[in-house]
């Protein structure tokens, strides 16, 4: 996939065709350190300790036993291991380079295509194939979402959308990019992804452009992800931390958790890191947060891993990221392969796995939307195989131009990717939520898997030329029609999930 969130959508930097490079690590180089504490709390001397190893407490999140610092000193994690109390610390930043993203393949098209009726919905439903296609429309005239609190932990999202302002949730939106939550509209999308996320999720029936699936939900914006598109360690324990603490019901992440693809927790250096945001999720899960992921774009069978050249992804050239980097089952994609967690692929509209999804047998749950430029069928509602969602008012260069589309002069784009699958999964949850409320989150995740369409594994010879982006292995789907490797329980059924 890469960069680095799980959809087609792409940071500035990679839009205007340049690498986003970080700062390279070395002496005097400040970097941002995850201490894992031994046991779920943190040390009443942790701040004392870690200014005498050469650093400064960042952020202290004593219910799960985890401290984010920052320093400077080399010698840091080597000092801090020294204290008895202390079971890890891993550096999260290390060394951007933004590595091809799958999804980023296929067909260009143009957004700028003939019109046709809209039956349903805003000004531009008429080109949301992929709410049809999940039956949406039907769903909303029994329910919209009313009463649930999404958190979308993102690239943030832009306040003003006229699609979107009226669903946002400012008080419980928070910028945790440092680690440290900061609250309110400091979660503004400086990327574009989040923007496009949330609109999937909820953009208002209000006449506007388009609808989203559970068009009656709040949406909280919990910014991870940095402008380039990196969600680092820190970010993401102090977004779970803060949907844990903050009354989200459920929480859209559509991304893998940096500088490593495919975390290892028998590696020393990515223990800490493995731990401490399994730790945090967990966290958030105990509090009631249902947590959906999406499960990248790289064509991997994620339950039988055995390479990652993709990490870690933060590397300055002339370094690269380390190639053929051996795994094995071992190593995951957090969040998407956290117990509890549910998974997504991404489906395009002839309802079959899209060439790029990762995918693997126990991993995924279900299948939704997220487009396919490649095994698509065109027509005027389906112009280009991707999925056209809210972006950015001032970020329309992050918006390839063939992909834009403008409705009253608010910016609408197109784009692909297991991204766009899970904020429908969420969508649909927040329905099941709002029909059923009190319901908890197991008994959602059994919900949306019970009321999903079956799908048996299509043909692979389509996916022949789309192999695995890491080891090269072809698509194979294992399983059978009530569940399978590619599609889960099956596709996501709004319709069906609130009784109808």
């Amino acid at each position: 996939m890469r960069r680095k969130y799980l959809g087609a959508a792409m940071a500035l930097a990679t839009a205007l065709g340049v690498v986003a490079l970080a700062p390279t690590a070395g002496a005097g180089t400040t970097r941002t350190y995850i201490v894992l504490y031994r046991q779920l709390a943190v040390a009443g001397d942790a701040a004392a300790r870690i200014q005498s190893a050469g650093g400064t407490l960042v952020a202290s999140y004593p219910q799960i036993g985890v401290t984010i610092a920052r320093s400077s000193n080399d010698g840091f994690a080597t000092t801090m291991k020294k204290d008895l109390k202390v079971q890890g610390v891993s550096a999260t930043n290390n060394f951007g380079i933004q590595a091809p993203d799958l999804a980023q393949q296929g067909s260009g098209g143009t957004a700028d295509v003939p019109a046709v009726t809209t039956v349903w919905g805003d000004s531009l439903s008429n080109r949301q194939w992929d709410m049809t296609q999940i039956q949406v429309p039907e769903a909303h005239a029994i329910n919209t979402g009313t009463g649930v609190l999404v958190g979308d932990i993102d690239t943030g999202i832009d306040f003003t959308n006229p699609d979107l302002q009226a669903n946002i949730d400012v008080v419980n939106s928070a910028n945790c990019v440092s680690g440290l939550a900061v609250q309110g509209t400091a979660a503004q999308d400086d990327n574009g992804h989040g923007t496009h996320t949330a609109g999937i999720i909820g953009a208002a029936a209000n006449g506007i452009g388009i609808v989203g699936v559970a068009p009656g939900a709040s949406i909280a914006a919990i910014k991870a992800g940095n402008s380039a598109g990196f969600f680092f360690p820190e970010a993401v324990i102090c977004s779970f931390m803060w949907a844990g603490t903050h009354g989200i019901d459920v929480t859209n992440n559509s991304y893998f958790a940096d500088p490593w693809y495919l975390n290892c927790k028998n590696d020393p250096e990515q223990r800490a890191i493995w731990m401490a945001e399994q730790r945090a999720i967990k966290f958030a899960q105990q509090n009631g947060v249902l947590v959906i992921a999406a499960e990248g774009n790289f064509a991997d069978d994620l339950a039988h891993p055995t390479l990652d050249d993709q990490s870690p992804d933060d590397v300055v050239p002339p370094a690269t990221p380390e190639e053929n980097r051996a795994v094995t089952n071992a190593c995951i994609d957090i969040p998407a392969e956290i117990p509890g967690v549910v998974s997504v692929t991404a489906s395009g509209n002839r309802v079959q796995k899209s060439f790029y999804s990762s995918y693997g047998i126990g991993v995924t749950d279900v299948i939704a939307p997220g487009g396919d430029t490649i095994l698509f069928d065109q027509s005027a509602n389906v112009p280009n195989g991707r999925v056209l969602s809210t972006w950015p008012q001032l970020l329309p260069q992050t918006c390839a131009a063939t992909r834009q589309v403008f409705e009253n002069g608010t910016l609408y784009c197109y784009q692909q990717g297991t991204s766009m699958a899970a904020p429908h999964a969420v969508g649909v949850a927040a329905l099941i939520m709002s029909r059923y409320p009190g319901m908890s989150a197991n008994g959602v995740t059994a919900m949306l898997q019970n009321t999903a369409d079956p799908l048996a594994c299509p043909d692979t010879a389509q996916y022949a030329f789309f192999p695995s982006v890491n080891n090269g292995a072809p698509q194979v789907c294992t399983g059978g029609p009530g569940y399978n490797s590619f599609n889960g329980h099956g596709q996501v059924n709004a319709l069906t999930a609130v009784g109808g």
